[in-house]
């Protein structure tokens, strides 16, 4: 079984990824590896964010590793919060005040397109992969359901009448921005396998 280090301390994020590539692929967190660095983001875009995790774990502790940087991008806002999703309230990283500052910021506007998006980068020997996911939809007039995390329960995803946070974990690992992106990841890797056992 494979053996992949997932660049991030995020438990909800860690679950979600676990529940969509095991058995095949025996994913490391990075407390298995004691390791609890606050990896600073410094980049503009998810991907920039994304491979500075990765990378960071890659030359830290040598192990082939993935990571990923998620934003919420609203139309509105034009493209808020974006990269800033997780600090859009402030440091605090909190999700209930960086919720509350889209409602606000967006008010009576009927305007509530938004899309999630989710990019892993993939470090393998010296190889960076991108993978992408993601997931149109609106957002809610207020928040709605205790579910999932971070703005879940203000994204309604398209075609559907509820948000993120009313749907079940299996339900949201079926279309989430996440597990789109962990798909072609898993898609990847499996093709990777096929590669090497033929040769």
């Amino acid at each position: 079984m494979k053996k992949l280090v997932f660049a991030t301390n995020n438990e909800y994020k860690l679950s979600e990824v676990r529940a969509i590539l095991e058995p095949d692929f025996n994913i490391i967190s990075l407390a298995e590896l004691n390791c609890f660095d606050d990896i600073p983001e410094t980049a503009t875009t998810l991907e920039g964010n994304a491979l500075i995790k990765a990378k960071y774990i890659h030359d830290k502790f040598g192990f082939d590793c993935f990571a990923d940087d998620t934003g919420l991008e609203v139309d509105a806002l034009n493209g808020e919060p974006g990269v800033y999703s997780a600090r859009y309230a402030g440091d605090a990283n909190c999700a209930h005040e960086n919720m509350c500052k889209v409602l606000e910021k967006l008010g009576d506007n009927t305007n509530r397109k938004a899309c999630f998006r989710t990019v892993i980068a993939l470090i393998q020997g010296e190889e960076i992969t991108y993978f992408e996911g993601k997931i149109d939809g609106n957002i809610a007039t207020q928040p709605r359901g205790n579910s999932g995390f971070g703005y879940d329960p203000i994204f309604v995803p398209e075609n559907y009448f509820v948000s993120f946070a009313q749907l079940s974990a299996e339900e949201k690992n079926q279309i989430s921005h996440r597990a789109l992106a962990v798909k072609e990841l898993v898609n990847y890797l499996q093709i990777e396998k096929k590669k090497s056992l033929a040769l």
